[in-house]
């Protein structure tokens, strides 16, 4: 039998072992930071359980909902392995991990065309709105984008809007400066707004400059009018980039910016894009307006010169 002070010793050893044990960090609860995962240690429980009763027991605050989205999405490990169903049988000693909610994909409606510090540039579908209106709230470029940015932590600003019907590149700040430094631009007409357009009719001139003053009647439908007092100036400048035999293929550059200006313009040219019902089209082939913006040029808010470029869907220039 061994002395008595060498049992005290003994009994000291174990003890001061089992408080150790209790304060390891595989028993403590440590925050979660994005791209990790959040480790818990094994369960008190003396039994087997599912995962999902262990996520329930280790986040009593989650939901159920919220522990099956963490399941389906892969977020949950158990003993490092990517765990999906929440009915398996976990052991008390087994480890079960939660990670962090992956990033979330760009808006699968739009195209990411470029991305920095300051500014998006994104190519637009024809058929979604730049931004809300009285009838549509939700879904929009500017919402889309908003909501993306907001998973990352950041925020997203208007520069400047592109017609329901029109395809294109549009620029989003990504901080109030940027948004200043861009909307000056735009306002003093300085950026290179360029657009392909495919037309009704055989454009006999092989290039010209649209001028006319621009307003909206009670349909809110904006014409073009040749008198100086009423509307806005509106200025476009085109170039026949090719003719078919009923129809032109023209490049159309922006002086001023207003809503509707190309479509109302060409209109009352006689030559109104293909598709555009609104404006007097008498064909839809490809159930779109054929108006794209396929070129973007502005001084970046660090002061360079940049451009960007779309390509127009191929049916443009069909014959």
């Amino acid at each position: 039998m061994l002395p008595e002070s060498c049992l005290e010793v003994a009994w000291k050893l174990e003890v001061a072992w089992k408080l150790m044990d209790d304060r390891s960090p595989r028993l403590e609860r440590p925050e979660r930071v994005a791209g990790e995962f959040a480790m818990r240690g094994p369960s008190r429980a003396a039994h087997a359980v599912t995962l999902a009763e262990r996520l329930r027991s280790l986040y009593p605050d989650a939901s159920r909902r919220s522990i099956k989205s963490w399941l389906e999405a892969g977020r949950v490990r158990v003993n490092g392995v990517v765990a999906r169903r929440g009915g398996v049988a976990v052991r008390p000693d087994d480890r079960v991990q939660l990670g962090a909610a992956p990033p979330a994909p760009f808006p699968p409606e739009l195209r990411l065309v470029h991305e920095d510090d300051d500014i998006l540039v994104v190519d637009k579908p024809p058929g979604l709105l730049t931004i809300a209106t009285e009838h549509q709230r939700e879904r929009t470029t500017y919402r889309l984008l908003r909501d993306w940015m907001s998973t990352r932590g950041g925020r997203v600003f208007i520069v400047h809007r592109l017609d329901r019907e029109t395809s294109g590149l549009l620029v989003f700040a990504k901080s109030f400066p940027a948004k200043r430094k861009l909307q000056t631009q735009f306002e003093a007409r300085r950026p290179e707004r360029v657009y392909l357009a495919r037309v009704e009719g055989v454009v006999r001139e092989a290039e010209g400059t649209l001028t006319s003053r621009l307003q909206e009647d009670r349909s809110l439908r904006v014409r073009s009018s040749a008198g100086r007092r009423a509307g806005k100036e509106a200025i476009t400048r085109y170039r026949v980039r090719d003719r078919f035999g009923d129809a032109t293929l023209l490049e159309v550059s922006l002086v001023t910016g207003r809503r509707g200006q190309i479509r109302a313009q060409l209109a009352a040219l006689g030559h109104p894009i293909v598709g555009d019902r609104a404006y007097g089209s008498r064909r839809d082939p490809w159930r779109r307006v054929c108006l794209h913006a396929t070129r973007l040029g502005f001084i970046h808010p660090n002061g360079r010169r940049v451009t960007f470029e779309s390509r127009a869907p191929s049916s443009f220039g069909r014959a």
